[in-house]
């Protein structure tokens, strides 16, 4: 029996979970994916490392419930209940789930392409050309659109969950089998539901285009690692905030005389490009995989609720 710690983020009270069929690997493998998933730091996910290591966990978690719901236990203790609310909320997370990982791989390979993209102008040609240009304002023109176009829709769908999800009941089942089964996936919907909008709220940071600077100003706040000042203010930068600076001083840069100053921001842009498209890339594989298990798990609550 393992008891789950309290993290911040859990919409759900920690119990005790003793899943059926103890002496099967999956139901104990299932346990731990829990709890590493709900000791993790939510304050961590601004980060590209955090949020694929999280995707990473939330792969092998549905990949061990998958197992789970093929034990002949797991599937009798659902199918008794296939009418209760607790069984068809389950159910009707999993659609949701698989539209906004499929939606969220569409929004990634959009990103990596137009990054690529960029990696290739800057190549291609000096920045006296317009290739760079067009390509930044291209990538930038894309990161608003999929803000407010895709991104926005999943996160509205995450919210509806959260808010279905607290104004159900009370779990009050007899059957121990049963409500430990339910409740094991309430708990793996919780864990998803935050790490996918810790993802979104990633991709979707907002893009700031400010007044042309100094061509100094932003050459010295580029070389600051990952920190930049604001009315005052210190505020930390993920990765693509920190793309988008260094753009921003390649964008105006156009003009500056100084060559030293703008070849330094260029090796900044192409570090930094360099690194992105490593990371989305990783990005990508975790939702690939993540929504290949999801429909997995679909299939199966289906399968158990209409046989």
């Amino acid at each position: 029996m393992v008891t789950f710690s309290q993290t911040p983020w859990s919409r759900y009270r920690a119990r005790c979970i003793s899943l059926p069929a103890r002496s099967h690997p999956s139901t104990i493998r299932v346990e731990e994916e829990l709890a590493k998933l709900r000791s993790s730091d939510p304050s961590s996910f601004s980060s590209i490392e955090a949020i694929c290591s999280s995707l990473s966990g939330l792969v092998e978690l549905y990949r061990c419930i998958n197992e789970v719901l093929n034990l002949p236990l797991a599937q009798q203790a659902l199918a008794s209940h296939r009418r209760e609310i607790w069984v068809q909320e389950l159910v009707d997370d999993s659609v949701r789930f698989l539209d906004i990982c499929d939606n969220t791989r569409d929004t990634v390979l959009l990103i990596k392409e137009s990054i690529r993209e960029l990696q290739s102008a800057i190549r291609r040609s000096k920045y006296e050309d317009s290739g760079i240009e067009n390509s930044i304002a291209a990538y930038i023109c894309l990161r608003k659109r999929i803000k407010h176009e895709s991104l926005k829709k999943s996160l509205a769908s995450l919210r509806q969950m959260d808010c279905t999800t607290g104004a159900s009941p009370p779990l009050q089942l007899e059957n121990e089998v049963t409500a430990a089964v339910i409740r094991v996936l309430r708990e793996a919907s919780s864990v998803t539901s935050s790490i996918f909008n810790s993802l979104l709220s990633f991709l979707a940071v907002p893009v700031q285009w400010r007044s042309k600077p100094s061509r100094w100003t932003l050459v010295s706040r580029l070389v600051q690692k990952g920190a930049i000042s604001r009315n005052n203010q210190t505020e930390r930068m993920n990765e693509l905030e920190n793309l988008e600076i260094a753009m921003e001083e390649l964008r105006f840069g156009s003009s500056s005389r100084d060559t030293e100053a703008k070849e330094k921001i260029e090796g900044i842009v192409r570090e930094r490009l360099m690194g992105l498209d490593s990371s989305i890339e990783r990005i990508e594989r975790g939702t690939e995989g993540l929504f290949r298990e999801l429909i997995h798990t679909r299939v199966s609550l289906l399968n158990i609720i209409t046989e």
